[in-house]
């Protein structure tokens, strides 16, 4: 597999960086994940939006415009001769000294990986399970999809390898959060609930789109402070991520929840899979 590394194309096997790059030594660094679909980044210009906000707050200078970041996409899916494939675009503080560093970052470390993200041949449906670990407050103003990660590790490690369960983190108070990976939602009457940015999640790029959604369906979305009791009151629930899309939750402990047509899951599913498969390159949506 080829990636991107700081001007260059190369397999992977020949990628280096710096052993004084500060997103090493001090996991000063961001990355942001997203999706290609048949050759078109999805939603590509939301994600670098949220990247270069996340930047400067952590006082590092990255230069790259989306068509920069286009063309290196681009790039990659020849190289790979890939059309529909996951990205990660992974930005560092680059070279330091040892020791902390008070002054911004002007020559950062770019990293952009690939790898093949064929469509799934049936939709995925998971477990949720409510996590011991609890999710750790944001080390800033707000949460940024970070080199910080030991928390949602130490999190998978007690959910385990099964790709059907997605383990769901409460606040040190006991609201709900954010899955390990995802944004969490649930349906209960005619009202979608999803936990409000002031438990210190990470403002999804996805979870953005879904709001975008309901919006255009007149579907009220209530943001806020909720309790597990709460959310095993609800008639559906689902997670949401740029990879995974909108996954439907079948049960969480004794309660089992609605999945299939039938439900406002499978509805938002089939219109983001309208999204995702048309040529948007002009006309994306953005949220």
């Amino acid at each position: 597999m080829y990636i991107y590394v700081n001007g260059e194309v190369k397999p992977a096997s020949e990628a280096t960086i710096s052993p004084f790059d500060h997103g090493y030594m001090y996991g000063l660094g961001l990355f942001e994940t997203l999706r290609v679909y048949e050759g078109h980044p999805f939603l590509v210009e939301d994600h670098l939006d949220r990247l270069c906000s996340s930047l400067r707050e952590l006082n590092i200078v990255w230069d790259y415009s989306t068509q920069d970041v286009l063309g290196i996409i681009n790039s990659l899916l020849m190289k790979n001769n890939e059309r529909n494939a996951y990205v990660r675009l992974n930005v560092s503080a680059g070279n330091g000294g040892i020791g902390l560093q008070v002054e911004e970052y002007d020559k950062p470390s770019t990293i952009v990986y690939m790898k093949s993200m064929p469509h799934p041949s049936s939709p995925l449906v998971k477990e949720g399970l409510i996590l011991e670990t609890k999710r750790n407050t944001p080390e800033g103003t707000m949460r940024l999809k970070s080199h910080h990660y030991l928390n949602n590790v130490l999190a998978k490690r007690e959910v385990g390898s099964d790709l059907n369960k997605e383990g769901i983190f409460l606040t040190k108070e006991g609201f709900l959060a954010e899955g390990i990976v995802s944004n969490l939602f649930f349906v209960k009457g005619d009202c979608v609930y999803t936990p409000s940015l002031e438990t210190g999640i990470l403002n999804g790029i996805t979870r953005q789109f879904i709001f975008t959604l309901l919006q255009k369906k007149n579907i009220e979305v209530v943001e806020g402070l909720f309790t597990v009791e709460q959310l095993l009151e609800g008639d559906e629930a689902f997670v949401t991520n740029s990879i995974q899309e909108i996954v439907p939750l079948r049960s969480i402990k004794d309660k089992q929840f609605s999945v299939g047509d039938h439900t406002l899951t499978a509805q938002l599913q089939k219109e983001y899979s309208s999204y995702t498969m048309s040529l948007m390159s002009r006309h994306e949506l953005h949220v």
